[in-house]
C-alpha cells in the first residue's frame, strides 16, 4: 500500500500519540469518578492503605526499636500515627508540586478545572482522614484525653475534602494546594522520632529541625499563594461555588493562616533550641522521664 509522506507523518505521529497516551498519568488514574461505587471503592483503599502502613510500624518498631518497646501505649499509638502521616504527607507533596509546578490544565482555571489523577489523591486522602479521625478520637476514649486544637484541625481537614464529593463540580487546584501544606508533616515525623529516641543532639536532628522550620515557613507563603488566587478569581468563586463550602474554605484558610501556622512555626522554631516534646510533656509519666532515658536504662540492664 503506497503512503504519501505526509499521509505516513500522520500514521506515526498517531501510533506515537497513542503510546504516550496508554502511559500518561492520566490514564493511569483514568476513572469513573462519578460514580459513588468508585469514590467508595477509592477511598476505602486509601484508608486500607494507610491503616496497613500504621500495623507495619507497630510490627517493624515492636521488633527494632528498643526505645518503642519501652514507650507507653498513647506514645506508641502517636508514634505510629506520625510514621503513617509522614508517608501520607510524601503522597501530597508530590501530588500539590506537580499541580503547582506541572499541570497546565489546571493552571488554565484553578477554580473549575478538575484532573483524574487529582480526583484520585482526594479520594485516598480522605481515606487517611478518616483513619486519622478515627485513631484520634479512639484515642480520646481509651486514654481519657482531648486536644481541642487537634480535633478543630482533623475536623477541617476531613470536612473539607469532603465537600468535594458533595459539590463535584469544582476543581481541583486549591485542594492540591491544601495538601501540599503537608510538606513538613515528613520532617515532623523524622524528628519526633528522633526526640523520642534521644538523638536531638546529633546533627541529623538538627539539620531535620532546620529543614522543617524553612517548610513551616514555606507554607506561610502558599497559604498566602492561595489566598491570592482565590483573590483573583473572586468573581467565578461567588458564582460557582456554594456558599457552605466556601464558609468551610475559608474559616479553615484563615484559621491555618494567622493562628495554627504561626503557631506551629514558633513552637517548631522554639524546639531546635530546647528538644522538648510538647505532646506529653504534661503528663506526668513523661514528665518524669527524659528523652531517650528509656534506652539508657536498658543498656544498663543488659
Amino acid at each position: 500500500m503506497y503512503f504519501s509522506d505526509e499521509s505516513l507523518d500522520k500514521v506515526i505521529f498517531d501510533k506515537m500519540n497513542s503510546f504516550h497516551k496508554v502511559d500518561s498519568p492520566e490514564n493511569i488514574f483514568d476513572m469513573n469518578y462519578s460514580s459513588w461505587n468508585v469514590r467508595c471503592t477509592v477511598i476505602a483503599a486509601g484508608f486500607l492503605f494507610y491503616f496497613t502502613i500504621l500495623i507495619l510500624s507497630h510490627g517493624l518498631c515492636i521488633v527494632l526499636s528498643a526505645t518503642y518497646y519501652s514507650l507507653p501505649a498513647k506514645e506508641k499509638v502517636f508514634w505510629n500515627l506520625a510514621v503513617t502521616r509522614g508517608v501520607f504527607g510524601i503522597q501530597s507533596m508530590v501530588a500539590g508540586l506537580w499541580a503547582l509546578l506541572k499541570d497546565s490544565e489546571l493552571h488554565a482555571d484553578k477554580i473549575l478545572g478538575q484532573r483524574n489523577w487529582c480526583w484520585f489523591n482526594i479520594l485516598t486522602a480522605i481515606g487517611f482522614f478518616m483513619l486519622e479521625n478515627a485513631a484520634l478520637h479512639g484515642s480520646n476514649v481509651v486514654f481519657k484525653t482531648f486536644d481541642m486544637a487537634l480535633a478543630v484541625h482533623h475536623f477541617f481537614a476531613i470536612s473539607g475534602f469532603a465537600t468535594n464529593l458533595i459539590w463535584d463540580n469544582i476543581g481541583h487546584y486549591l485542594p492540591m494546594m491544601i495538601l501540599l501544606l503537608e510538606m513538613s508533616t515528613p520532617f515532623t515525623c523524622i524528628s519526633w522520632i528522633l526526640l523520642k529516641a534521644g538523638f536531638a543532639h546529633i546533627p541529623l536532628w538538627k539539620l531535620n529541625q532546620w529543614l522543617m522550620i524553612h517548610l513551616f515557613h514555606c507554607r506561610m507563603i502558599l497559604t498566602y499563594h492561595i489566598w491570592w488566587v482565590c483573590w483573583q478569581n473572586f468573581e467565578i468563586i461567588k458564582l460557582h461555588v456554594p456558599v457552605p463550602q466556601a464558609v468551610l474554605f475559608f474559616s479553615g484558610l484563615f484559621l491555618l493562616t494567622f493562628i495554627i501556622n504561626p503557631h506551629w512555626t514558633r513552637k517548631k522554631t522554639m524546639q531546635l533550641f530546647n528538644p522538648v516534646d510538647w505532646n506529653f510533656v504534661k503528663e506526668k509519666e513523661t514528665s518524669e522521664r527524659a528523652n531517650g532515658e528509656a534506652k539508657k536504662v536498658l543498656k544498663k540492664t543488659t
